[in-house]
């Protein structure tokens, strides 16, 4: 059985399981974000959210869906115009090599791309198409796949405002490969009111994936996330070596992430090379959990937030929790 059956269900046996279903199919983008948010969690979760004392790491992050809005957030997750973005911070050495932006799948010109490449839809997650050998590439699959992405605005699914007004867009990028495995590892370090704290990584993304974290010190974490409930990731079964740019990727995910309560700063090693990947500032939308359960709470305390005061916020002051 696969797991989007599974998914399905899952959430058939779940309060409110029904309310995810339709949802996917976009019958509630008018319902207010937090009316949404609450009947989306409950179905996902199982259980109700917390929205006036969270604690846990994911009701925290639906907490700061509602209430920690900034016109900034849309071009930190525009997959194109985050590079700029980036590269004024942090240098331009850091950004993966962007090959052309089209705004329609029809507007590419294949025969002036390289033999490898990587398209990426610019205003969702999950609208990505790999180019390992051109001669075999599937441009049916590739089209279809794009223009649905095209087609979709990602903010109705999770609510994730910053991805309501991202301007929907294609863009080619350099092929990057890890001659050492057959994908590319990511490394996604997990920031905390400005702090890297812990590093996901994940392995064989397209074939066996594997998610491991690691602290600071590179210490394997006993804890990992859940594919389904009561479903644990697998962790790598041969040990994940430091990559060699560690310390350097502290260092600019600390410099990206320093005034966000949370946000997730992922990068790439090539050849010995750091490369910035994107910023997500609700990894799984916020429905995502951790095994062991206990997980949920001790990384949910690590995230303080802002204070509420009349849905705006008073930033350089915190609340504990």
């Amino acid at each position: 059985m696969n797991k989007r059956i599974k998914k399905i269900l899952t959430y058939a046996k779940s309060p409110d399981g029904w309310f995810v279903l339709l949802a996917y199919l976009g019958l509630f983008k008018k319902m207010e974000d937090k009316k949404y948010l609450k009947k989306m969690y409950l179905g996902r979760m199982g259980y109700s959210i917390n929205l006036e004392s969270p604690k846990k790491f994911n009701e925290k992050l639906q907490w700061l869906k509602l209430y920690d809005r900034k016109p900034e957030y849309t071009t930190m997750v525009d997959k194109y115009a985050v590079k700029k973005y980036v590269a004024d911070i942090i240098g331009e050495q850091y950004i993966i090599p962007t090959l052309g932006v089209w705004d329609r799948f029809e507007d590419i010109d294949f025969d002036k791309l390289p033999n490898q490449f990587v398209l990426k839809c610019t205003h969702d997650s999950g609208g990505l198409v790999i180019c390992r050998d051109k001669s075999k590439f599937d441009f049916k699959s590739a089209r279809k796949k794009i223009n649905k992405c095209l087609k979709r605005n990602y903010y109705y699914i999770g609510r994730e405002q910053p991805y309501k007004n991202v301007v929907p867009r294609i863009i080619a990028e350099q092929y990057m490969e890890d001659t050492q495995n057959t994908d590319l590892r990511d490394y996604k370090f997990f920031c905390f009111n400005g702090e890297p704290v812990y590093c996901q990584v994940i392995s064989e993304r397209t074939s066996n994936e594997t998610i491991d974290f690691f602290d600071m010190e590179w210490n394997h974490q006993e804890f990992t996330g859940l594919a389904l409930p009561n479903e644990p990731f697998s962790s790598s079964p041969i040990p994940i070596p430091i990559p060699t740019q560690f310390d350097e990727m502290k260092k600019v995910a600390k410099i990206l992430a320093k005034e966000s309560a949370f946000l997730r700063v992922d990068f790439y090693e090539v050849k010995g090379n750091l490369y910035f990947g994107e910023l997500t500032f609700y990894p799984a939308s916020g429905f995502g959990v951790f095994s062991p359960d206990k997980y949920n709470l001790i990384i949910g305390k690590m995230l303080k937030l802002p204070v509420k005061s009349d849905k705006k916020f008073a930033h350089n002051t915190q609340i504990a929790g």
